[in-house]
């Protein structure tokens, strides 16, 4: 993709709508308490806008919703190649966007308009596409057994699927887990970083807008404290997948052992320090 100039950047972030609500059952909410956060561009210091900011009890809605979506089937059961359309249609819609989301992941995350149009939009729509195709070409198996028996693996979804991300790859990391999750026919409630809400918000707009059934993609924004303790908690989620800090991803196997025993996917801990230079 050819890049702007600086002004042609400022103009297009200018015109942009910036998604606020929870995004939960197929459409854009408030919190349930009414409250909200203000979200900045870390580059300049400007307020972007005021983001829903959500709490156990917007988890436990956007959690039942999500169970009615896998249960009824809309989505855990609907054909492999039908699933495969949608998240095909996803990524088209994504591509033809890819530079309002582009300019939103630089605006809200304070990356480069660089890093975001050359790596991170485009990668995004790599790694659905790839689990998209990946959906009709995985097959069961059935593994050596004696002639009277038949021993099958059958890979199934989970279920409901907690994932929390983190600040610095914002639309990649989503990518990362509603990819696989989305594709083997989970629902799932996604917290984003507090810093880094608004692409998630919009990418799921568009996943309503290529066909993805209500319920099954679920945005939920707000603190670790107030929303992913109540992920890693609910009795009635079945996994969880957490990037982020090594303390916090030990809560997450507490939580888990304190709860449901539900399963539990870390990705924890960051290795590379920068010193920054006056020149």
């Amino acid at each position: 993709m050819e890049l702007l100039t600086q002004e042609e950047y400022k103009s297009i972030a200018a015109g942009l709508t910036l998604p606020t609500g929870a995004f939960i059952d197929g459409t854009f909410r408030p919190a349930i308490s009414g409250e909200t956060f203000e979200t900045l561009n870390p580059a300049t210091g400007d307020k972007l806008a005021d983001i829903a900011a959500c709490g156990a009890a917007d988890v436990d809605f956007a959690v039942e919703k999500a169970r009615e979506a896998f249960d009824d089937g809309r989505w855990s059961k609907l054909h492999p190649s039908d699933r495969k359309d949608v998240l095909i249609r996803l990524c088209k819609l994504m591509t033809r966007n890819a530079r309002e989301l582009a300019v939103m992941e630089s605006i809200d995350s304070g990356k480069t308009i660089y890093d975001c149009e050359t790596v991170d939009v485009p990668e995004t729509i790599h790694c659905l596409k790839w689990h998209a195709e990946a959906i009709d070409k995985i097959y069961d198996q059935v593994s050596p057994a004696s002639d009277d028996h038949i021993a099958m693996v059958v890979r199934e979804p989970i279920g409901v699927v907690g994932l929390v991300l983190p600040w610095n790859f914002p639309l990649l990391m989503l990518a990362w887990k509603i990819g696989p999750a989305l594709a083997a026919g989970c629902s799932v409630v996604v917290k984003p970083a507090a810093e880094t809400t608004l692409t998630a918000l919009r990418l799921a707009e568009m996943a309503m807008e290529a066909g993805l059934p209500r319920g099954v993609l679920n945005i939920v924004p707000g603190g670790g404290a107030e929303v992913g303790e109540p992920i890693g908690r609910h009795m009635d989620i079945d996994m969880v997948s957490f990037t982020g800090s090594t303390v916090t991803g030990k809560r997450f196997l507490t939580y888990s052992a304190e709860s449901n025993a539900k399963e539990v996917v870390l990705e924890m801990g960051g290795k590379n320090p920068a010193i920054v230079m006056d020149d």
